[in-house]
């Protein structure tokens, strides 16, 4: 089956406005061009403004859709009212909002300096509670219903990771704040879910996680039960999906799309699965001998 092609009929998000912050290059501009497709008119963030606004420009060409480039530094929560403000002017409403803005890279903590950690969380949590509130706030302040937000966290936060701590931190945060708004704006008519995505290649953010060599020594791939990583396709698919009036039920869900990688790393005695099928009798025979003892 051609999974390429995605998933939902193309009129799914028609005549509905999607902020997506981070949406100038990445996993943001894969979900995007989606949310295009289906109908959406789209608006990107990030800080640099030509980047977005090269991104817009070749979206609009591929995909006929509207987007609209908007420089912000979702650190900044005044920079994140001028977005609602421009968004809101530009076309009238938002309906859904995709804190999909992040930061990362590996280090030993020891290694580490404050403004490290200030800026990943600054980033990643604090980011998405600007954006998050600024748009809830603004919703609610107009009786507006039908709302969608949703986050990208990821499996290690609930686990948590050695060498991505301030990361680990921040996106624990952020589904503490998708499972916590979830309940209390919900009588609002604002959804809230999040998505914990696995190894999806892209090639800005992996070259800076797994410079050089280090990439295929630490592949990932090798880590996934089903022997590959995700495409941006399949990302897109879910999160066009939780943002869409299909999933109008599903409010505080957090799902998991890693091809069963956290899994795997989570089970005591996975790692066996690098015995070969040949060796198991001997082994069989060896831990009968150690129970007849």
């Amino acid at each position: 089956m051609d999974t390429s092609t995605g998933m939902l009929r193309e009129d799914a998000l028609k005549g509905r406005t999607i902020v997506v912050t981070g949406g100038g290059t990445g996993l943001g501009r894969s979900m995007a061009t989606y949310f295009l497709r289906l109908g959406a008119s789209v608006c990107i963030t990030s800080r640099k403004l030509d980047v977005l606004e090269r991104t817009a420009k070749e979206l609009e060409a591929e995909t006929g859709g509207t987007v609209l480039p908007v420089a912000c530094d979702v650190r900044s929560h005044l920079d994140v009212d001028r977005l609602v403000a421009t968004a809101v002017e530009r076309f009238g409403t938002v309906d859904a909002l995709l804190n999909n803005a992040a930061g990362n890279f590996i280090s030993p903590t020891e290694r580490l300096s404050p403004k490290a950690f200030e800026t990943i969380i600054g980033i990643v949590l604090q980011g998405t509670v600007n954006c998050t509130l600024a748009f809830g706030k603004h919703w609610i302040a107009k009786g507006e219903t039908g709302k969608a937000v949703l986050n990208i966290t990821t499996t290690y936060a609930w686990t948590g990771s050695c060498y991505v701590v301030p990361s680990a931190c921040a996106k624990a945060g952020v589904l503490a704040l998708t499972r916590s708004l979830a309940v209390e704006w919900a009588r609002y008519g604002i959804r809230h879910n999040a998505i914990a995505p696995g190894p999806f290649p892209t090639k800005g953010a992996w070259d800076r996680l797994l410079p050089g060599e280090m990439m295929e020594r630490f592949s990932f791939a090798k880590r996934v039960p089903l022997g590959r990583v995700g495409t941006h396709q399949e990302l897109a698919d879910l999160a066009a999906y939780l943002i869409s009036p299909y999933s109008g039920f599903i409010n505080g869900e957090v799902v998991t799309i890693d091809g069963g990688e956290w899994l795997k790393g989570a089970g005591q005695f996975n790692m066996l699965d690098q015995i070969e099928p040949g060796m198991w009798d001997a082994i069989e025979r060896q831990v009968r001998g150690v129970r007849g003892s």
